[in-house]
């Protein structure tokens, strides 16, 4: 076949020493998680569809791929996201009454990259907390994503936070709803100010003037109270800047800030957003936020709140790794020589048994010293 070995637009592979990398990292992550009382749970792939897409995660439904399951009849969806997997674990099968910290990690796909040169494969590393509606639910999933950049190295990293609970104050405050409501989220999204004043033109006067101004409100501390004053006082506005301020007093080492147009997850997520950003990239490197409900439809609604990484983005904004070095052993049945390797291994190093043959071919082992056998003893020298 011709150019069989070409894949999908937007589909890569990772090779050494990359995938190395992102698998270190992974285990990193999880490990971090693990500590902070998130226990591993690994979904399933591929899902009938209607447990994929339901509630507050209808929004995915562009991104799904769909495929007729040949057993069932039924549609099939190939997860796009594994958070609503997760709220479904949560709901139905754990069942618990309290707060439960789940994590996970794993391969996702999109049926187109979400921004421009991303992967359709992300590889999803998260953490969700069900049960607890209160604002410390949303800081410990803030703390643990300022920790979770610092263990991939990104304490550089900059930390945007949003409230859609405030935009849903306003717009019901002001009747819009349906399309206009989206369109309304979309356009600040974007901080397109003419679209926003063309469609807050027929609202009222103080409503359309709280819209317009979202888009100039962010910064730190000050911003904060700015917007108490530019604002409406309404009960939603104000106690979503409560908790904008709250959670803007954490001292994690990593940079906070808000920014009230930056709203994602409209129909998912109802509470504070928020996004991770890393120097030279446009687009996020990690987000979530508060998406109460999601487990409604398995017969639980649940509070929750939580986020999700892409180690393939992160690995983009790492520096290039460097290939792991080994040692280079003979190939022989010595048991002295078979012994020595033994305990290089299980003392951590990268040991390559050279086939026969293969001299010629050295430099590919990725070795840079070898074991020869001196005075009768198996010893490491140079490469």
């Amino acid at each position: 076949m011709k150019n069989a070995w070409l894949l999908p637009e937007y589909v890569e592979d990772v090779l050494p020493p990359y995938a190395s990398a992102m698998e270190g990292l992974r285990r990193r992550l999880l490990d971090l998680f693990a500590g902070y009382g998130y226990e591993l749970v690994q979904p399933p792939l591929i899902e009938y569809l209607d447990s994929l897409l339901t509630g507050a995660a209808q929004d995915l439904d562009l991104k799904t791929f769909k495929v007729l399951d040949s057993l069932s009849g039924k549609l099939l969806g190939v997860r796009a996201d594994i958070t609503p997997q997760a709220a479904r674990i949560d709901a139905h099968l754990l069942n618990r009454q309290g707060v439960t910290r789940l994590c996970y990690a794993g391969q996702v796909l999109h049926t187109r990259p979400s921004a421009m040169l991303n992967s359709r494969e992300p590889f999803q590393v998260g953490a969700e907390l069900f049960g607890h509606a209160g604002i410390e639910a949303d800081r410990e999933s803030l703390q643990l994503l300022t920790a979770a950049l610092k263990a991939a190295g990104l304490s550089a990293a900059r930390i945007s936070l949003g409230h859609v609970g405030l935009f849903r104050a306003l717009t019901q405050a002001a009747g819009v709803n349906g399309d206009l409501a989206v369109e309304l989220f979309t356009a600040l999204q974007s901080k397109d100010a003419p679209q926003i004043a063309a469609l807050t033109a027929q609202l009222d006067a103080k409503l359309a003037a709280a819209f317009r101004h979202l888009p100039e409100l962010y910064g730190g501390a000050a911003m904060i109270e700015a917007a108490r004053r530019a604002l409406p006082h309404l009960p939603g506005v104000t106690a979503a800047l409560d908790d904008l301020a709250a959670l803007l007093s954490s001292e994690d080492g990593i940079a906070l800030s808000v920014d009230l147009a930056d709203l994602r997850g409209y129909g998912y997520h109802n509470g504070v957003v928020f996004a991770a950003y890393v120097g030279g990239h446009a687009h996020a490197i990690a987000q979530g936020g508060r998406y109460d409900g999601a487990g409604a439809i398995f017969g639980r609604s649940r509070p929750a709140t939580g986020f999700s990484l892409d180690l393939r983005h992160i690995a983009e904004s790492l520096p290039e790794p460097r290939a792991s070095l080994g040692v280079l052993a003979p190939y022989g049945h010595d048991a002295g020589l078979q012994s020595t390797i033994a305990e290089l291994r299980a003392a951590g190093e990268r040991v390559v048994v050279e086939l026969p043959g293969q001299a010629a071919h050295r430099a590919e082992a990725g070795c840079d010293r070898q074991l020869v056998q001196q005075s009768g003893a198996w010893k490491i020298i140079p490469l």
